[in-house]
Parts: C-alpha cells; structure tokens; sequence
C-alpha cells in the first residue's frame, strides 16, 4: 500500500523526503542531509523539534495512561492543561473543550456558538468570515474559509457564509462598514463570527491592524453575535505575544488553539469560551449537553507534552527569541527592496512578501519552482502561490537564519 500525501500532487513525481530525525530547527533525513525547516513543519513546531522537556514529558505518560474516554472521565493531565493554560488567559474564560486537531477546534468553536443561540430559544445559525481566511478542511472550516481551489469540489456541499472583505491598510473602515450593515440587515439570524486574528495565514499571510478586531467585536456585541478567534496559527507566540487578541483591548467569546498547545510535538487542539456559552447547555435536560466529541478527546499523552510546554513557556522569556527573530526580518528588508518583490512586512515569527508578476495562485508554477529550489539548497519552505514567507522555530539559530535568506535572495535571482 502506497501513502497518500497531503496537499501533494503525485502525478507530478515530487520527491518525498524520508526524514530519519530532527533537533532544534534542524530535519535530518535517511541519507544524512540537514534541512533547515524554516516554516515550523507546516507552523506546529514552536519550540524546535524534539524539545526534551517536552520529550521527557511524553515518555513518562505514556507509562501511565494511554487514551480513555473521556465522558464521564478525567485524568490529571487533562486537569493540569486547564489549570497551566488558564495562567496565560483572562479569567472571563471558564471552560475549556479538548479536540485533536486546529479543523475540529474550529468545528467545536462553531458548533458551540450555534447551539448557544439555539438553547437560549433563538434562530441565529448564520456564520461570518473573513476574505481569503482558511480554517481548516473539515466541512465547517472549509465553509467558513474563502471559496478557493482548496475546496472547489465541495463548493455545493458547504453552508452558507457571509464573507467580509479583508481589511487591507487604508481599507480598514470598508471592513467595518460591511460588517456593520450585515448586522443591520440580518443581526437577527447571525450566530457567530470567526477570524483568523492579525494573520490571515494560507490566503497569502496578509496582515491587518489590531484595531480592525476591537471595531468588529463592538459590533458584534451590538446583536448578541458570538466573537470567536481562531488563534491555531497564531497562538503561542507567532505574533510577538502569547496570543495574538493580546495586542488588542478585546476578549473574544471563544478562542480555538491547537499547533503550538503541545509545542508541536503531538496533536491536541482546545476550544476555550466563556461562561455563558458553557452555561447556555448546562442544565437537567439531557436533550441540551453538548453533543460533540471525538475517539482521542484530551489523549492523557498529548496532554503532557502540552503542560510541559507550557511550563516552558512560564519558566522561559519564549517571547525574548521571537523579538530576536523579528529584528533579524527588520535588518534584512533591504536586501530585498533592489528585487521584484513588493509588501515586505514582518510580524513576530512570521516574515513575508509577494513576488511581483506571477499571480497570487497557489497552484503556480512559481511557487513549485521556490519549492524545488529551495529544497535542493538544503531549506523547507513552501511558498503560497507568489508569496513567500518564513515562520521558523524559535529557537532557530542566526547562522540557519542567514542561510534561509541567503537562498531566498538567490532564488530571485535565478528561479524567476
């Protein structure tokens, strides 16, 4: 039996790297080659790969509990993940729901918002999203993400979004005045909004202003919409602070988190919200709980690797290598500016630009060619369509930082 790979086109022949090990920023493969991942393994790895603490962690579980139910059950792994998460969040959070992935936090995050309203006695099941957002490829994120070749085939199977436009600099307002006339004109059957907060990520990492997220929460509070950020890729430090609703004065109704919960070690997802979402299916009708769950709900294994992750990040300045990082994008914007390159920006661990000329389409022979050069250069990179961007782990060293941008620089020169 053959492995069917994700986001692959096997019809092209694409190499397929076996990797025997990793360490730090480092993928080593079977015949011995370094690989500098500068994209965190598709932005899970925070950390850097195989993180001993984290390491450590997992072993020690794994002579203890493997998975077991989790209706009706708890383990202290599960405990402990609520108690050391609820050290990094604001105290309106009072519960936290555990999934397995950053798609079925999304999924769990949209399930609860629309049952809220329902158990409270009120029609509102219609979800807003952003333009060029991408939640996941389940059927609630992929309907909650821009329309796109990522989903084409099941355009007729997905539900019905609004999508508000991208709140590009200087077109914030537009953002906010579509949003605001939407809820003028059916607030009344909105159930909820998501974002992908400051980052829209596989659109093409556009970025956009804190402020953009306090205007639209107001609004939403206006018309009982509940606000929900999906914080999978920018949690844990990708943005410059521990989450990215951090650099704003709001509290979203619901965060989802999952890549970096677990330092990218190990899949585990969590969907946290407010008390009076909890409370709206709390009650002695049976009819009302929460009906959702998956097989490896809270996997006490996963959950290890996320607390010791966690206590990495409360005995560490985690945020001290991200700044590192974010000088070293600022000192090489130059470099660039003599390039067909154009919208140079940096964002905590998150640098990126678009090359000129080659159309924003992800399935480009731009972006395979980056790809491929890259890759024989010794560096992970995957750009998205004709943007390039890097999201290293922390941890990753200025020499491998160096070289990163040294390939980048060149591929300008020879691939375009």
């Amino acid at each position: 039996m053959e492995i069917w790979h994700p986001f692959t086109q096997h019809g092209l022949n694409e190499d397929i790297i076996e990797i025997d090990t990793s360490y730090d920023e480092f993928l080593i493969t079977k015949s011995g080659e370094k690989i500098i991942d500068g994209i965190s393994s598709w932005w899970v790895n925070t950390l850097g790969h195989k993180n001993p603490n984290i390491s450590k962690a997992i072993k020690n579980e794994t002579g203890k509990l493997h998975q077991i139910i989790f209706a009706g059950f708890v383990h202290n792994p599960a405990k402990n993940v609520a108690k050391n998460l609820s050290k990094f969040l604001p105290n309106d959070y009072s519960h936290i729901f555990f999934s397995d992935s950053g798609s079925t936090s999304v999924e769990v995050a949209l399930k609860m918002a629309v049952g809220y309203h329902f158990n409270n006695g009120k029609n509102k099941s219609k979800i807003v999203a952003m333009e060029h957002s991408y939640h996941g490829d389940t059927f609630g994120g992929m309907s909650s993400g821009a329309r796109s070749v990522f989903n084409e085939p099941y355009t007729k199977m997905l539900f019905d979004v609004e999508h508000i436009p991208y709140p590009a600099p200087g077109k914030e307002e537009i953002t906010i005045d579509v949003y605001k006339k939407l809820l003028q004109k059916e607030g009344d059957k909105i159930s909820a909004i998501i974002l992908e907060p400051l980052v829209l990520g596989s659109g093409g990492m556009f970025f956009y202003k804190p402020f953009v997220i306090e205007e639209l929460y107001k609004l939403s509070k206006e018309y009982d919409v509940i606000f929900a950020l999906d914080e999978v890729m920018t949690g844990f430090g990708r943005t410059g602070t521990m989450f990215a609703f951090n650099q704003t004065n709001i509290i979203p109704d619901i965060i989802c988190l999952s890549k970096g919960l677990t330092g990218g070690s190990i899949p585990l997802a969590a969907t946290v919200c407010k008390k009076e979402i909890y409370d709206a299916y709390l009650s002695n009708d049976k009819a009302k709980m929460f009906f959702h769950s998956s097989s490896y709900t809270a996997n006490p294994i996963a959950c290890a690797a996320a607390n010791a992750n966690l206590e990495i990040w409360q005995n560490t300045d985690v945020l001290a290598d991200v700044k590192r990082i974010n000088n070293f994008y600022h000192s090489q914007f130059e470099r660039f500016k003599n390039h067909p390159v154009q919208n140079i920006r940096a964002l905590g661990d998150i640098f990126a630009f678009e090359v000129e000329h080659s159309g924003n389409n992800y399935t480009s022979n731009t972006g395979t060619k980056l790809y491929n050069f890259y890759r024989k250069n010794g560096i992970l990179l995957r750009p998205l369509g004709n943007t390039i961007y890097v999201m290293p782990p922390y941890c990753i060293k200025e020499e491998s930082l160096n070289k990163i941008f040294d390939t980048v620089e060149a591929s300008l020169q020879k691939c375009l």
